[in-house]
């Protein structure tokens, strides 16, 4: 990956990173208030959705200003940055790429130019039928569709560039008349934040798959991915963001429209891992309901052990809950630091070789001599807890019976969450006693998919499940899953396979998997 000064960028531990979210999105219009810090904070507060770049756009009733760049929020603004962003209305972003590459010009808020001046705008999710929409685009982008010819579909390698690009092309509609024209023909995970010179909108994909939410301030609205996020600039929240509700926020105050009909499908992995603990969704505090899923998993899978201890910090509130339910003494095992994250610094061979030690270390008086279990979020390719019972073997530990708070992982994610391919996947290949042989555990236990449902306290038909049942709400173009399932073609041959079906003989030649159809039937598995 390269970044804008041409650097190159790594991650710590890239063999095996654990489920990376597409982003965070933040708005507010409250006109008085120094709009740039309170975006800061903000994105700040979500900055775990997204490491690799950060931006805010802030308008000051004539003039979009964006200024964004690679790295952590912490790392891109400053105290001169931010007091020079002036205005009454502003949009922040924290990204991770799903679509598009990890560079400069793919950092959001994305800005075009319109007929009456810009738009920026930010984007949590993953659109499923970016080709139709590139087709779309390229049909409106002409001399007289737009100011420069050409100039809107040249250079777009992201799904959010569409977007934006797209909404410009409109140069008789105001932004918000130009989005209820573009809004309806998305497809995918879509949490929108964007904005002209003098409003803020926002909206959310009719399966409201990526969680979006308003708050209230004394003089002014905010909208963000997490309410966590409400919280930090003390915002009062008011409500979620509705599937398919398109919000504006200008002098006239707040009004909504509907631009289609609601299917729910919230993303059950937010649940599980992604969103903060402290967070709240469909009226559900996320660290109690990770404290039931805890309850449930003890109940499923007992073990005879001294000691829960989790994974921090994802782990914890799983653990707690576990402790709670078996009656075994909840303890504090592993210490991580807090400060390992995103580093453009490339480690030796030797910190290499060290692996998971760079972010959690063990208490040695605490584990020697115990049977452990313990508690983490998920398994993706199992490197990570391959390392961590070897570690807590090599400081004593007596056994270690490994309990994970949600289903295997056994799809890939087409809706903005960076799963591995399927072949990467270790639940993919092999049952629970299989992965608990290869990660050196004495035990291993996933929580149920119906007992991590009931632990919400949400109908079933409610969610995503698909990265645990492989049942996809959005349909998925052939050609994206034929890359998501031969993670070694060339490019070209996974277009091939898309019209021919060679590669695959068995898969169905549809287009597309139809919404709500088993993995089973849709893709058939190999």
């Amino acid at each position: 990956m390269v970044r804008g000064d041409g650097l190159l960028s790594h991650e710590i531990d890239p063999d095996d990173r654990g489920p990376q979210d597409a982003c965070g999105v933040f708005g507010v219009w409250a006109p008085g208030e120094e709009v740039a810090k309170l975006t800061y904070f903000g994105i700040y507060t979500l900055q775990h959705r997204g490491q690799e770049s950060a931006g805010i756009a802030v308008s000051n009733g004539r003039r979009i200003t964006v200024f964004k760049d690679m790295g952590l929020v912490s790392q891109v603004f400053d105290e001169s940055t931010l007091t020079s962003l002036r205005g009454h209305l502003a949009i922040g972003h924290t990204r991770y790429p799903t679509t598009g590459a990890s560079v400069w010009q793919n950092s959001q808020p994305t800005f075009r130019s319109t007929a009456t001046g810009g738009i920026a705008l930010g984007h949590n999710g993953n659109l499923t039928n970016l080709d139709e929409l590139e087709a779309w685009l390229a049909d409106r982008d002409l001399p007289s569709a737009s100011l420069v010819p050409g100039a809107l579909s040249r250079e777009v390698t992201n799904d959010t560039s569409v977007i934006t690009a797209l909404i410009a092309t409109f140069t008789d509609l105001n932004t918000e008349e130009a989005a209820a024209q573009v809004l309806p023909r998305l497809r995918g995970a879509f949490s929108l934040v964007f904005m002209d010179e003098e409003t803020l909108y926002a909206a959310r994909d009719p399966q409201g798959i990526r969680p979006l939410c308003l708050g209230r301030l004394e003089h002014g609205w905010v909208v963000a991915s997490e309410s966590a996020a409400l919280d930090t600039i003390g915002a009062s929240f008011v409500r979620e963001v509705e599937p398919g509700e398109m919000i504006a926020v200008d002098s006239a105050g707040l009004r909504s429209r509907r631009f289609a009909e609601p299917e729910p499908k919230g993303c059950l992995f937010e649940f599980v891992y992604l969103a903060r603990p402290d967070s709240t969704i469909s009226d559900r505090r996320l660290h109690s309901v990770r404290v039931e899923v805890g309850r449930t998993l003890a109940r499923e899978h007992p073990a005879d052990a001294d000691l829960v201890i989790p994974v921090p910090e994802s782990g914890t509130p799983a653990a707690i809950g576990y402790a709670e339910e078996s009656g075994i003494p909840y303890g504090q095992g592993l210490v991580k630091n807090s400060y390992v994250g995103r580093t453009f610094i490339k480690p030796s061979q030797t910190l290499r070789q060290l692996g998971i030690r760079l972010k959690l270390n063990p208490l040695r008086d605490v584990i020697a001599g115990k049977r452990l279990v313990v508690v983490d979020d998920s398994i993706v390719r199992g490197n990570t807890q391959r390392a961590l019972v070897r570690m807590l073997r090599e400081a004593g530990a007596a056994e270690v019976h490994i309990r994970i708070s949600s289903p295997p992982v056994q799809w890939p994610c087409f809706y903005g969450i960076d799963f591995p391919t399927r072949a990467e996947l270790i639940a993919t290949g092999l049952n629970t006693e299989e992965i608990c042989r290869s990660i050196g555990g004495d035990s291993l236990g996933y929580v149920s998919l119906d007992g991590l449902i009931a632990a919400s306290e949400l109908p079933k038909d409610s969610f995503c499940r698909a990265c645990f049942d492989g049942v996809y709400p959005v349909e998925i173009p052939l050609r994206e899953r034929l890359g998501r399932q031969l993670p070694d073609l060339h490019p070209q041959t996974v277009d091939a396979a898309a019209e021919t079906a060679d590669v695959l003989p068995e898969l169905d030649t549809d287009a597309s998997v139809v919404a709500g159809v088993g993995a089973a039937d849709a893709l058939r598995r190999p």
